[in-house]
């Protein structure tokens, strides 16, 4: 598992040679680890640790890799969608800065996916952990498709985050089209009548405000936005269908 990881890494720094550098150090490191006890995943829990930068975003590097390598095969789509969203949110200097300390601390700490999303239960609120949902679907989907493999790994994560099954299903139906994703998305059923339609739909775009999402974390309030705006895109996909003015 580490040499994925490493690849990972070493691509955002170093780019294609990097990523083969990464993968073979990666490799050491896996036979290592598996002669001490073996199936244990990448770091150690980050709440017993100060980091530097912030553990936010090294945490939320690490679901990244996750969702990237859920399929088995590493997707170049995927990885240039979080290495441009990362830049682009944050700035060059500070996101080599966080690729920087994740490939160090790579080396050194052991975390699960359960681990990092219980770090971020504690410290972040529900409305957030919506977001960060919606940004790890989104890099499922940058390589065309979100696939079967990506869905229950996606899924699995959102259990750890503590999301509500109506609320994947919600973000979830804004990557994988279905003739029924605006009622997804607003969280009802086909069947409902008008009053209801427009009491769910005040209902999300009460709960996906970005007003709501209280973070400074840049790349979050980003996917409020997007999501407030996909719940808005729905309402208006049923009222056309229904006439509801």
């Amino acid at each position: 598992m580490i040499k994925w990881v490493a690849a990972f890494l070493g691509y955002f720094i170093l780019r294609f040679p990097g990523a083969v550098l990464g993968f073979i150090v990666g490799s050491l490191l896996d036979n290592l680890g598996g002669s001490k006890g073996g199936g244990r995943t990448v770091f150690r829990d980050f709440t017993q640790q100060n980091v530097s930068p912030a553990d936010f975003e090294l945490n939320l590097l690490s679901l990244c890799s996750i969702i990237i390598k859920a399929d088995g095969q590493v997707s170049q789509r995927e990885l240039d969608y979080v290495r441009q969203y990362f830049l682009s949110t944050y700035g060059k200097e500070k996101a080599n800065a966080i690729f920087r300390t994740f490939n160090e601390v790579i080396k050194k700490r052991e975390v699960s996916a359960q681990r990092i999303c219980s770090y971020l239960v504690q410290r972040t609120r529900y409305e957030v952990r919506l977001q960060l949902l919606h940004f790890l679907f989104g890099i499922a989907q940058a390589d065309g498709q979100v696939s079967k493999a990506e869905v229950i790994k996606l899924k699995e994560l959102a259990g750890y985050l503590r999301i509500g099954q109506h609320d994947f299903e919600s973000i979830m139906a804004m990557f994988i089209k279905s003739a029924d994703n605006a009622y997804k998305i607003l969280e009802i059923e086909k069947t409902v009548t008008d009053d209801e339609v427009k009491k769910a739909y005040r209902t999300m775009a009460k709960k996906y405000h970005p007003d709501k999402v209280v973070t400074e974390n840049e790349a979050i309030k980003k996917g409020a936005e997007e999501k407030f705006k996909e719940v808005q895109k729905a309402y208006e996909v049923i009222q056309q269908e229904r006439g509801i003015s």
